[in-house]
């Protein structure tokens, strides 16, 4: 049986549950907040708390691996249960890796995130084009096999990006525009979302760039970076519709109290709707 494609499950998931993606940053600043040590047991606790709370509720949750590798071999079995338990009860596991190589490291990869008989299998990944988009193909084959999805780095929020991202091609295109129109190529088609998504700043005020990918925009920077769900439509324009908002600190901050970090996430996305519906 053919599985149902992940940009079909995103929109379902988003019309349903509403547009947020929650991430799951445990740095250390953040653990101490909650008055956890930085340590296996923090981490646990932590994610465990982030995923009771938030998994039957919310659209998407975003690991960040890199907080959870700090710890070696028992933080990613924490991470390993946590994208199961997430899975279980209901979110899209958004696995915010980033990953990005060539070949048969690329393909080691994408089993890694993508293949259903790994124990880290998400549902869709983030991963870096800048060697090339085409040498994503191992991974873009592997979320279609398994009806995953994932996530390019188009245009992010960090300013160090603007050097690669904004440098122009042989054609005249930006480089984050020429990644754009690869993910439209592999969306074409696809109803009613693509699965193949970009990753675009909220933060940036205006992208600047041609969105149209029929594919989902994960917009990172709401709360804490600084952008508000109202900043949504300058920046995606006639895209917003299919923007998956990210937001980290700005419901973590209400944690360890399971009905702070409830309540937080469903206010940005009672926001996020009211920006989308009014834009």
């Amino acid at each position: 049986m053919t599985p149902e494609p992940f940009g079909a499950r995103l929109r379902h998931a988003m019309d349903t549950r509403g547009p947020l993606c929650v991430g799951i940053d445990p740095h250390a600043s953040l653990l101490a907040s909650w008055g956890l040590n930085d340590d296996i047991a923090g981490l646990e606790r932590f994610t465990r708390t982030v995923v009771e709370a938030l998994a039957d509720r919310v659209a998407v949750l975003k690991p960040q691996s890199a907080f959870f590798e700090r710890f070696g071999s028992r933080g990613v079995a924490v991470l390993e249960k946590a994208v199961e338990e997430a899975r279980a009860a209901g979110a899209l596991v958004l696995m915010d890796a980033k990953r990005g190589d060539i070949g048969s490291t690329m393909a080691a990869y994408a089993a890694t995130y993508l293949d259903k008989d790994s124990p880290l299998f998400s549902d869709a990944v983030t991963l870096s084009p800048y060697l090339g988009f085409g040498s994503l193909r191992p991974a873009l084959d592997a979320a279609a096999v398994s009806g995953a999805g994932v996530f390019v780095l188009a245009l992010t929020s960090n300013p160090e990006g603007a050097e690669v991202q904004r440098a122009t091609a042989a054609d005249g295109r930006s480089l984050a525009q020429l990644m754009l129109d690869h993910m439209a190529a592999e969306n074409a088609g696809a109803a009613p979302l693509g699965s193949v998504g970009a990753v675009v700043g909220a933060t940036l005020g205006d992208a600047g760039v041609n969105l149209a990918i029929n594919g989902p925009l994960l917009a990172p920077g709401i709360g804490a970076q600084g952008a508000t769900p109202a900043d949504l439509p300058a920046v995606f324009g006639d895209a917003v519709g299919n923007v998956v908002p990210s937001v980290s600190r700005g419901v973590l901050r209400h944690g360890p109290d399971v009905s702070g970090l409830c309540e937080a996430a469903e206010r940005f996305a009672d926001e996020v709707r009211g920006a989308v519906s009014g834009s």
